[in-house]
C-alpha cells in the first residue's frame, strides 16, 4: 500500500498532524519554523506560534486550541488567533519539548527531549486542566507519540531511542504496567510519532524507514505503508468519515540535494478509520 502526497513539500520539518473540525480539517506543525499549518480548501494556511520550536497542538474542549512550543505550550481561544497566554514548562535551556498529546480526561500529555539526544535527559509531562504539569515519565530520551485505545483502557508510547512502541495499562488515569508492544529493528529505521484506530489498532510511522506500519490490538503486523521519502514523522486518521490516514514526513538533517518531496504530508485509506481527536480541559 502506497500513499499519496497532497500537499508538497510546505514544510521542512513536518509533524504533529491532528483532524479537527473547528479548524477547518487537519492542522500540522513546521516544527523548526515554530508554525501551525492547516489545509483548506484554498491551500495551507500558517500561523506563528514559537520563536524556537513547535512540538504539536490540539483543540481546546471550550474551543481554541493548545500549541506546545520549546519550552511553553501557548493557548489560544480561537482555532486561527495567535496565542494569548503562555506558560513555560521546561527552563533547561540543553531540553525542548518533542511529540504529545491529550488523555481521555483531557489532561495534555507532552514529551520532551534533548537537543543533543542525550540519553535520559527528556521526560513526559502531564498538564492538568489548572495548567500544573507534573512529571509522569522520568529519564526519556525521545519521547515522541502517545495515544489511547479506544476504551481508554491502554496507552501506547514511543521513546525512540528503545526502537519499540510500548503499552501501558491506564488506572484511574495513570499509566501502569509499562511493556513492550512492538519492536522495531533498528535496520528498517525507528518509532516516531503514532496514532490508535477505532478497531484498536495502531499506526506507527517510521523515522528512516520510508513507511508507517500497522499493528493489531495484540501487537501483530497487519500492514505496511510505503512513502517516498525516508523521514516519515507522524500520522493521524481524518476526512470526513475519519478513513483518511495522514501522515508527516520531514527533511530535517537531509542535503539539499536530497531529490525527494520530504516535508510533504501524504494520505491513504488504509481499510479502517480513527477516532475523534481528545482535546484539552485547559
Amino acid at each position: 500500500m502506497r500513499a499519496e502526497n497532497v500537499t508538497g513539500p510546505l514544510a521542512h520539518h513536518a509533524e504533529g498532524p491532528v483532524w479537527w473540525a473547528g479548524w477547518g480539517g487537519l492542522r500540522w506543525v513546521d516544527a523548526d519554523a515554530g508554525d501551525l499549518l492547516t489545509l483548506h480548501d484554498d491551500g495551507v494556511r500558517r500561523l506563528h506560534v514559537d520563536d524556537r520550536y513547535a512540538a504539536f497542538v490540539r483543540p481546546r474542549t471550550n474551543g481554541g486550541y493548545v500549541a506546545v512550543g520549546a519550552h511553553a505550550l501557548h493557548l489560544a481561544d480561537a482555532p486561527d488567533a495567535e496565542p494569548t497566554r503562555s506558560v513555560t514548562l521546561l527552563d533547561d535551556p540543553a531540553v525542548r519539548m518533542n511529540d504529545g498529546g491529550c488523555d481521555p480526561q483531557g489532561r495534555l500529555l507532552a514529551g520532551s527531549m534533548a537537543y543533543d539526544s542525550t540519553t535520559g535527559a527528556g521526560l513526559l509531562l502531564r498538564v492538568d486542566a489548572d495548567l500544573t504539569a507534573s512529571p509522569v515519565l522520568p529519564s526519556v530520551t525521545c519521547s515522541n507519540g502517545i495515544a489511547f485505545s479506544p476504551d481508554g483502557a491502554r496507552a501506547y508510547y514511543v521513546d525512540t531511542a528503545t526502537g519499540r512502541v510500548d503499552v501501558f495499562d491506564v488506572s484511574r488515569g495513570d499509566l501502569i504496567g509499562r511493556r513492550g508492544f512492538a519492536a522495531i529493528p533498528a535496520s528498517d529505521g525507528v518509532p516516531d510519532g503514532l496514532t490508535v484506530a477505532a478497531d484498536g489498532s495502531v499506526w506507527v510511522a517510521v523515522w528512516g524507514g520510508s513507511c508507517v506500519l500497522g499493528y493489531d490490538a495484540a501487537g501483530t503486523l497487519i500492514e505496511r505503508i510505503e512513502l517516498p521519502v525516508p523521514q516519515v514523522s507522524a500520522c493521524t486518521f481524518g476526512g470526513d468519515d475519519l478513513g483518511t490516514l495522514f501522515i508527516t514526513t520531514s527533511a530535517q538533517g537531509l542535503g539539499a540535494d536530497h531529490g525527494t518531496d520530504a516535508g510533504s504530508v501524504y494520505a491513504v485509506r488504509p481499510g479502517t478509520t480513527g477516532m475523534p481527536v481528545l482535546a484539552f480541559a485547559g
